[in-house]
């Protein structure tokens, strides 16, 4: 099924770029209700800034023809599973396309649902391998700007917070790669990082890369896109959202247009 959603500043002005956003939004209620929170959000975005936004759940259209006629891809969660889509991203990637990834878009993990099963995608273009632990419960953290110089991230603060996340790390460590240019990373004022209730899912020191690029393409992985979600009495009510965060909010549409190639509009 298509869900198409869209939005320009003005109908007779052709946008600067358009972004097709893919997404599954199935099984974690986390999951579910951030996908339907960022496709609230990217059209409003779309309006505000002057790009062109639709949103799929069909990844069959994740195919040559169907990309040519967009500019950035976005992974809001999940990845394509056909060897015809993987193949498909990956030559659109290889091409010079660009691609913006949240959250679940690099969860790998053997044996799961999600097995990692595409070297390419996990090890080369992520860097990142397979996910190895997660913080628990969703938390607020204060985030470092490593890379100031990025166009992702020169308009940000040295540290900000951010919205709660169940963060996630890595088997493969993204600082030792050179291809892996680490924007943001947690800051060790964040400590104890997750409120439990397992001692493991509270992080008491380390290194988090959380926002990096791969310098060999076009490429964004931003590590937020979890709601918080009160499990614990069953209501599913959603106690958080991802884009509440305006300094956040200006890395994901400050790196949007960059990975598009257009200047990026004045802050507002």
């Amino acid at each position: 099924m298509l869900c198409f959603v869209s939005q320009v500043v003005a109908q007779n002005k052709v946008p600067p770029f358009k972004v097709i956003a893919f997404y599954t939004a199935k099984n974690d209620q986390a999951h579910i209700s951030y996908v339907h929170e960022a496709n609230r959000w990217f059209p409003q975005a779309a309006a505000r800034y002057g790009f062109h936004f639709d949103s799929t759940d069909n990844w069959a259209n994740l195919n040559p023809d169907f990309l040519a006629n967009y500019q950035v891809v976005l992974f809001l969660d999940t990845r394509p599973e056909e060897p015809a889509q993987r193949r498909a991203f990956q030559q659109y990637m290889e091409k010079g396309g660009a691609w913006m990834g949240f959250h679940f878009a690099g969860f790998a993990l053997t044996p799961s649902a999600y097995p990692q099963n595409w070297d390419w995608y996990h090890n080369q273009f992520l860097g990142s391998g397979s996910y190895k632990s997660n913080t628990w419960r969703p938390t607020s953290a204060t985030l470092r700007v490593e890379d100031r110089k990025h166009p992702a991230t020169r308009r940000l603060p040295q540290t900000f917070r951010s919205t709660p996340n169940e963060w996630y790390c890595w088997t493969n460590d993204l600082k030792a790669n050179p291809d892996i240019d680490v924007l943001v990373s947690i800051d060790s004022t964040s400590f104890p990082l997750g409120t439990g209730p397992k001692p493991h899912e509270i992080w008491h020191s380390g290194y988090y890369p959380v926002v990096w690029t791969n310098k060999r393409y076009k490429m964004l992985y931003l590590n937020m896109g979890h709601n918080d979600i009160d499990y614990e009495n069953k209501t599913n009510k959603e106690l958080s959202f991802t884009f509440a965060s305006e300094t956040q909010n200006q890395l994901v549409i400050d790196g949007l247009f960059w990975l598009a190639g257009v200047k990026p509009p004045a802050q507002k």
